[in-house]
């Protein structure tokens, strides 16, 4: 199996994806480490009682733990990581490393991007979700009552370091959650992956490694040519939404932390893909397949109760990514080949009753 580093190609903002078993002890050797003028470990505490060694030694001058959850990806979080560093006179060329899942890798990520109008991050993800999918492209946001990522910037790390071996630690959950992303990655752009994935989500669940190891790469090099295609999500970036537009509502709706971030976008999926069929774009044989894969990996396929549809259509209104009124959804027009509709929630609040 290859260890080469794969490369985020954005000219000047050029930055490397180094996926390999016990990876995240390197970061220390990283060229913008060893140039930074400080180097500030952010992460949280579960993180930090789990891994002393990626977060403490002669490599950091500075540690900040955030609590643990969706529910801290806030401006007070920010606010406690900028009142640190200020604290610290850190200046402009000291380093930010986030060590943790997509809450602390966008919380450090959007400080990052705000502190001093800039200065550099590194992203060592610890879940699955983040190793495949939220340390890569260069987002950084945090959550407002009203909506999911809706304050935020874009803001490329200088490297990422994915351990597979650090998913040794995670929750039974929290792995799931990350195969949301990785089928998304599937479904919009690679049909032989889904076959893959499809055969063999018994032994990716048991942490086989090596499946593990293939799995987090692939999806990474689907979401790094993305990237480089679409910085600024002005067109086919927009594409990494799928299954997002329900599941940014669902969570919203649900009050963030409810369901992680990973179960809100696997019962996404399902949405979308039978919204997909319901406008004559797939047949329904791809709306129960995606049900089962889904399934499969243990993730939620059903529109909880208490999720009432108006309130979901409302959260759906206010996604960032709507235009003109109407919201913009990520459909597939074939397994493995994503489109990006602009339609009314009229069908959306159908298949969201369909589905409970």
């Amino acid at each position: 199996m290859s260890v080469d580093a794969l490369t985020v190609a954005l000219a000047t903002r050029s930055y490397s994806l180094d996926v390999r078993p016990g990876v995240a002890r390197s970061w220390p050797a990283a060229t913008a480490v060893r140039q930074a003028s400080a180097r500030v470990v952010v992460t949280n505490r579960t993180i930090a009682a789990l891994y002393p060694e990626l977060v403490a030694g002669t490599q950091c001058n500075l540690r900040i733990e955030l609590e643990d959850g969706e529910r801290y990806k806030t401006a007070d979080s920010v606010d406690v990581i900028h009142s640190a560093l200020l604290r610290a006179r850190c200046d402009r060329k000291c380093i930010i490393v986030a060590v943790g899942g997509g809450v602390v890798g966008d919380t450090a990520g959007f400080a990052a991007a705000t502190y001093m109008r800039g200065i550099p991050f590194i992203q060592v993800p610890t879940t699955l979700l983040a190793q495949v999918d939220s340390s890569i492209g260069g987002k950084t946001a945090i959550n407002h009552p009203l909506g999911k990522n809706m304050i935020g910037a874009f803001h490329q790390p200088s490297a990422v370091f994915i351990d597979p071996l650090l998913l040794n630690t995670l929750p039974d959950a929290e792995l799931s959650a990350g195969f949301a992303e990785i089928i998304k990655h599937a479904l919009i752009r690679d049909a032989a992956y889904l076959d893959w994935l499809e055969a063999n989500s018994a032994g990716l669940l048991a942490r086989d490694p090596e499946l593990l190891t293939h799995a987090i790469r692939r999806s990474c090099e689907i979401k790094a040519a993305i990237v480089e295609a679409d910085e600024f999500e002005t067109g086919e970036r927009a594409l990494l939404n799928l299954g997002h537009t329900f599941g940014h509502a669902l969570e919203a709706v649900l009050g963030f932390g409810t369901w992680l971030h990973g179960q809100a976008v696997g019962c996404g999926l399902v949405l979308a893909t039978d919204m997909s069929a319901r406008l004559g774009l797939i047949d329904s044989a791809a709306v129960a397949r995606v049900q089962r894969i889904v399934s499969a990996f243990r993730l939620p396929v059903r529109v909880p109760a208490q999720a009432s549809t108006s309130a979901l259509v409302d959260a759906m209104l206010l996604d960032k990514k709507n235009e003109g009124g109407r919201v913009r959804f990520i459909l597939l027009e074939a397994i493995g080949r994503g489109v990006i509709r602009p339609e009314s929630v009229e069908l959306a609040a159908q298949v969201i009753d369909a589905h409970r």
